[in-house]
């Protein structure tokens, strides 16, 4: 199979580095381009990043020598290198609208890991796994804008732990759900190294995160009327969002009342059995079974269980019943891959599997 080329926008960042380790020696994607701010445009992808690369794993070879680009000044060159950039901009959201749409007015097809667009009605936010139907936003998109590329945005990575179990719960009629999550120093584009004062310590506060949680997965859930997203009035969620001393991994603890309230077997059988919308579609990064269930009352951990189907796994345990709601119970996923590069990336997949982009 001739490999698409791809480029990816705030390539030397922390997720930008997790698209290069994730798109290395991809099986459906090459990278082409690597682009970055002005002050790393004509370094090496090496020189760029050699004293701030997060992985354990070295560099990749195969892009070490690959000279930076400029986000803004290159689009030109980029757009004719490729037709698919992976967007980890860290930038004020006016600006990476303005960068993202440009890619999109010039051919390019955007997947953005950012949240400027998430809210923009023609722009579908897609867990491949819960709303594959919203790519059909783009023709609407593309019409209205007049552009021969698009956008598209992957969701909050906090909201990818809870929300697909929540999904799968979507015949029992889920109504309220109460949320904290538990988020990992990556989020934030950290490490302990370069965020000391994380150790030993919790932040019970993420700017802008619990809007996020509350109300992304309704637009997640919503229909597409007259060419943009209506979202879901249902279910309402209540968020509250902490930064905790972990390197990877979001946990939530979720509490859920349901409008048809099951059993906590059907619960259960709902997790393990749930139908995947495009499994039957073997993209590349989709995981064997997208939940695994614990039945140990001290489990999922973060530590053990983050990386399980390559980091694109949800797990979930201690399905029990609520003394305030009908049910509660805990997810774990992992959150810069799963939950922003990987699910990218994924979502990009999807866009090849569905042929939209070629």
């Amino acid at each position: 199979m001739k490999k698409i080329p791809v480029g990816i926008l705030g390539a030397t960042g922390m997720v930008g580095q997790r698209f290069v380790q994730l798109l290395t020696n991809h099986p459906w994607f090459e990278i082409r381009v690597l682009a970055a701010s002005p002050r790393s445009a004509g370094k090496t992808y090496n020189d760029a990043v050699a004293e701030k690369w997060f992985s354990k794993n070295p560099i990749p070879q195969s892009v070490a020598e690959i000279r930076v680009l400029a986000v803004e000044d290159d689009i030109e060159k980029i757009c004719s290198d490729v037709k698919l950039v992976f967007s980890a901009l860290d930038l004020e959201k006016d600006q990476t609208k303005k960068i993202e749409e440009n890619y999109a007015s010039k051919g390019a097809l955007v997947v953005s890991n950012n949240s400027a667009h998430r809210w923009t009605a023609d722009v579908p936010m897609i867990i491949p796994e819960i709303n594959p139907e919203h790519l059909e936003i783009l023709d609407f998109q593309r019409k209205n804008r007049n552009w021969a590329g698009g956008i598209i945005v992957k969701s909050n990575c906090s909201i990818q732990s809870y929300v697909p179990v929540l999904h799968a719960w979507a015949e029992f009629e889920p109504t309220d759900v109460i949320v904290t999550t538990d988020q990992a120093i990556s989020g934030a584009g950290k490490i302990f190294k370069t965020w000391p004062q994380m150790i030993d310590n919790v932040i019970p506060y993420i700017g802008g995160e619990e809007e996020k949680s509350e109300m992304e997965p309704l637009k997640v859930w919503g229909r597409i009327v007259d060419g943009k997203i209506e979202p879901a009035k249902k279910p309402i969620i209540s968020a509250t969002c902490i930064r905790v001393p972990v390197a990877d991994g979001h946990m939530a603890s979720v509490s859920v009342k349901f409008k048809n309230k099951p059993t906590k077997e059907q619960l259960i059988e709902a997790v393990k059995n749930y139908k995947n919308p495009v499994a039957d579609l073997n993209l590349p990064s989709s995981p064997n079974d997208l939940f695994k269930y614990f039945d140990e009352d001290d489990r999922p951990q973060t530590r053990l269980d983050r990386d399980l189907g390559n980091g694109m796994t949800i797990s979930v345990g201690r399905i029990r019943e609520d003394g305030v709601l009908d049910y509660k119970f805990v997810a774990l996923s992992h959150n810069t891959i799963r939950g922003a590069a990987g699910g990218a990336v994924l979502a990009a997949e999807l866009l090849k599997a569905k042929n939209i982009i070629q």
